[in-house]
């Protein structure tokens, strides 16, 4: 078992089969790069961890306190898309090797470790992070040393560096949108933000609350929580004297357990939408430690749900399952950390090169057709060009999804007028 309740490992043969029909659908992406092995000196300019036949990335997730529930997936996805590369044929004609540390919910450790691992251990990549305390408090990091990070979480955005490619939405693809249609589908006119109390969600509430009244609607509360923190029963008796058309909760890690637990001890049925509840921070993952039946009704805002309807992610969803047992979930960030490796790969092959800056001036444009979510594109700000989606929570644990854009929302980290 790993964290979680998560299984590990199923009949090898079974597994391999998976895995191998997941490897051939990753495979179509990428033809138009080429698995050449390049000369070790050619591809290598910056004294990295690359020898003739191996290259080394760090993974850098917490996998233990409070963020494990959200994290762990993103170690399982990391480490699948890893073998899916190697099985065929690595980058370059290099096998990857990794190195992996726990920041363990912790964000001088995440800065402490990914030194270590850019510093000593050489990596040409790291995959990692999750809460915006950690991106913040490892960024320095990336810039100083010249290292390249591929961040999976949707965030608050206002953020730009040619040392991160960032894999999950940002505010004007999640928060704005999400708003939106609250708004139009559900008529909402006030709204009680509450979150976790660092940077995500006190940024993310404030961008919503601008936008809030910018439609001329109204915030009746606004609360914040550390992390950890498992005592919600004074704020859901303001929100139940308030009686808001809409909870906005941006809780975060082990704190959603309780969170959900105990508005619906409270009496506020979800299903009911009196009020609506929206996040943007509860995928299929939390969900698994939260309880389907304790968040039935809700609605998330994400550009991923395990339950989307298409070949990518049907080939995704099976490998995934093979890898780390049936009863396994994938949120969206977990999806999300998947597409690192592989844009990294196509990034260092479209380069001919593991030269950090290469690969940076080789990223924008880069397009990855394979995505579960579905076709995504490098912009030129180094993040991805995605659908946004609404998701409805069932008591199966799964989310159903009843909206989606279009088209392909431009992803704009710094929105006029919401700095």
């Amino acid at each position: 078992m790993t964290n979680n309740g998560r299984k590990t490992g199923l009949g090898s043969t079974r597994r391999g089969v998976i895995l191998g029909a997941a490897t051939a659908v990753a495979l179509t992406a990428f033809s138009q790069f080429g698995v050449g092995k390049a000369h070790a000196d050619d591809a290598n300019t910056t004294g990295l961890a690359v020898t003739a036949d191996t290259v080394k990335v760090g993974i850098l997730h917490s996998v233990t306190g409070t963020m494990a529930i959200s994290e762990t997936g993103s170690v399982q996805a990391e480490k699948l898309a890893i073998e899916q590369i190697n099985a065929m044929g690595g980058v370059l004609g290099r096998k990857i090797e990794f190195v992996q540390e726990d920041g363990a919910s912790d964000w001088p450790t995440f800065a402490e470790k990914a030194k270590k691992l850019l510093v000593q251990d050489k990596v040409a990549a790291v995959f990692g992070c999750w809460t915006s305390a950690s991106r913040k408090a490892v960024l320095p990091v990336f810039e100083q040393y010249n290292g390249m990070l591929y961040y999976p979480t949707f965030y608050e955005g206002l953020e730009e560096s040619p040392n991160v490619i960032y894999t999950g939405q940002e505010a004007t693809q999640q928060i704005l949108a999400g708003i939106d249609w609250v708004v139009k589908e559900k008529g909402a006119k006030s709204f009680y933000l509450l979150g976790s109390d660092y940077i995500w969600p006190r940024t993310s509430n404030k961008i919503a609350r601008k936008h809030i009244e910018k439609l001329g609607l109204s915030v009746v509360g606004e609360e914040y929580y550390p992390l950890g923190h498992t005592q919600f029963n004074s704020v859901i008796n303001k929100i139940k004297l308030k009686k808001p058309d809409v909870i906005y909760a941006i809780v975060v890690g082990g704190s959603n357990v309780a969170f959900y637990k105990q508005l619906k001890a409270a009496g506020i049925d979800m299903t009911k939408e009196k009020p609506v509840l929206m996040t943007i921070s509860v995928t299929e993952d939390e969900i698994l430690g939260i309880g389907g039946e304790n968040i039935a009704g809700a609605y998330a805002t994400m550009k991923y749900f395990q339950s989307l309807d298409n070949d990518n992610n049907k080939a995704f969803v099976e490998a995934f399952k093979a890898k780390y047992g049936d009863e396994i979930v994938i949120g969206d960030v977990t999806q999300a950390a998947y597409l690192g490796p592989w844009l990294w790969k196509a990034a260092v092959e479209k380069a001919g090169s593991f030269d950090i800056d290469k690969i940076k001036a080789a990223s924008p444009g880069i397009e990855l057709t394979t995505a579960p979510e579905g076709y995504v594109k490098i912009h030129e700000n180094h993040h991805l060009w995605s659908k946004t989606r609404v998701g409805h929570a069932k008591a199966d644990g799964q989310y159903e999804v009843v909206y989606e854009t279009k088209d392909l929302m431009e992803p704009n980290p710094f929105p006029e007028g919401y700095q």
